[in-house]
């Protein structure tokens, strides 16, 4: 493999900012100092003059729509627009067609993932209402799987979980992290029938009454309970509400967290005043809700409270979206710009740079006990980014690189750009241009 020099550069990690160079050599990161001199044979020397080295992103949820859906993306697709804006690694879920109900389906999505993805890949285990047995098959691929996914809100195909044994049994005997969609569906249909409206007359603005914060808090605490009393591992995704925060603690560390929270990019970017101007563009689950739950995410994220930072990112057409809301699917398009998003909150002074590589890439190796991943160390696989603050990107169409072709974001401005994305010490993308002579790796995990 190409071995590489970067020079002068700012490494944000471990909660600190130092001048250093960093030597890749077989994919790994060899050396961390102040000077190095350019090693005997072939070592490519990259500037880093000006610029700041992040840890690649670790995005633990997104939707990659692959196999089955890829009229709307593929992990092909997706994984170039992840890396191109520095995610690095995915762990994708399993509500793709087929969804990965048996141990032989989510294998199947691996191997399209060794195949096609430019990023370090895992997908999620699928629960459905009777295949419990088979899930638990993944307690024999504790270290090659990132986790079991559970939708305790409705999905594609087979896969809201209300059985109360069945979800009792894989909390009771899951070895490995259990991670959750978490809204109740009875509060949900009650909140439907309380607006008093015909489909025809419901819009994007009724999505956060319609999916609450009671619906959110409802699930999130039943399956708390649940997890707390077989002390399962779980890790619930996509927090949007102040009232479930108090579900949640940071009073002992992560890596002794047997409950742990997350937080999406556009639940700390959005508001329901949103929905005004970009109506079923950011319909999603659960629902972007009103500004005071915004202000309460972004502080139990920074008292870590919540734990990591995803993106949900779960692309369709912009036909599909652009159709009357109860017809309308949810999700938005996110994977390339996760980064860059916080890079603009830093700018406003509301998180640190620090905190950013925490929560996008060290706190998720920790979380997930990703094998030698998530941070900027000696010894560990190369995934890191070069981010140039003194340069700007602006969201179009001619940029985007997911298969859907739009994003939320078009037209916002970003006060800095990424300019290299190394996946496993290789130079996966430099200036806008790609190398795929190599693939990303499956993600491995330190699990007894």
């Amino acid at each position: 493999m190409q071995k590489y020099l970067i020079k002068n550069t700012k490494i944000v990690n471990e909660g600190q900012i130092i001048n250093s160079d960093v030597l890749i050599t077989n994919g790994r990161i060899e050396k961390i100092a102040p000077a190095i001199s350019s090693p005997p044979g072939q070592c490519m020397e990259i500037d880093g003059e000006g610029k700041h080295l992040f840890p690649g992103c670790i995005d633990d949820q997104v939707h990659f729509r692959e196999p089955g859906l890829t009229h709307k993306a593929c992990i092909y697709t997706e994984a170039k627009a992840a890396v191109a804006g520095g995610v690095t690694s995915f762990m994708e879920m399993p509500n793709t067609i087929p969804n990965a109900l048996t141990q032989e389906l989510l294998e199947d999505k691996y191997d399209i993932g060794a195949r096609t993805s430019l990023a370090n890949y895992s997908f999620f285990m699928g629960t459905g209402n009777d295949n419990a047995v088979e899930v638990l098959k993944t307690n024999d691929r504790k270290k090659d799987i990132c986790g079991i996914k559970i939708f305790m809100g409705a999905s594609t195909g087979n896969m809201l979980v209300n059985n109360p044994n069945t979800l009792d049994k894989i909390f009771r005997e899951s070895e490995v992290l259990i991670a959750t969609h978490c809204e109740d569906e009875n509060v949900i249909r009650e909140n439907k029938l309380k607006l008093k409206k015909t489909d025809d007359a419901l819009t994007a603005e009724d999505h956060p009454i319609i999916r609450n914060e009671e619906a959110c808090y409802a699930s999130s605490l039943y399956a708390i309970q649940i997890a707390k009393k077989y002390n399962t591992r779980l890790h619930i995704l996509h927090i949007t509400t102040e009232k479930e925060l108090q579900l949640f603690t940071n009073l002992i560390p992560l890596k002794e967290k047997r409950i742990t929270a997350e937080v999406c990019v556009h639940h700390l970017h959005f508001t329901s005043d949103d929905y005004a101007k970009l109506g079923n563009l950011i319909k999603c689950n659960p629902a972007i809700k009103a500004p005071y739950n915004r202000a309460a995410l972004w502080n139990a994220l920074l008292d870590n409270r919540l734990d990591v930072i995803a993106t949900d990112h779960a692309p369709h057409t912009w036909q599909e979206k652009n159709v009357p809301y109860v017809q309308a699917p949810n999700g938005l398009p996110l994977v390339q710009h996760p980064l860059l998003l916080l890079l603009h909150y830093y700018t406003k002074g509301k998180i640190s740079l620090e905190k950013i590589a925490e929560k996008t890439s060290h706190a998720v190796a920790d979380c997930f006990q990703i094998n030698e991943r998530g941070y900027i160390r000696e010894g560990y696989f190369a995934d890191i980014v070069l981010v140039d603050l003194a340069q700007k990107t602006k969201v179009t169409k001619d940029n985007l690189l997911y298969k859907c072709g739009w994003s939320p974001l078009e037209n916002m401005e970003f006060p800095a750009a990424i300019t290299h994305s190394f996946v496993n010490g290789h130079l996966a993308y430099a200036y806008g241009k790609f190398d795929e002579s190599q693939k990303g790796q499956r993600l491995r995990f330190n699990r007894d």
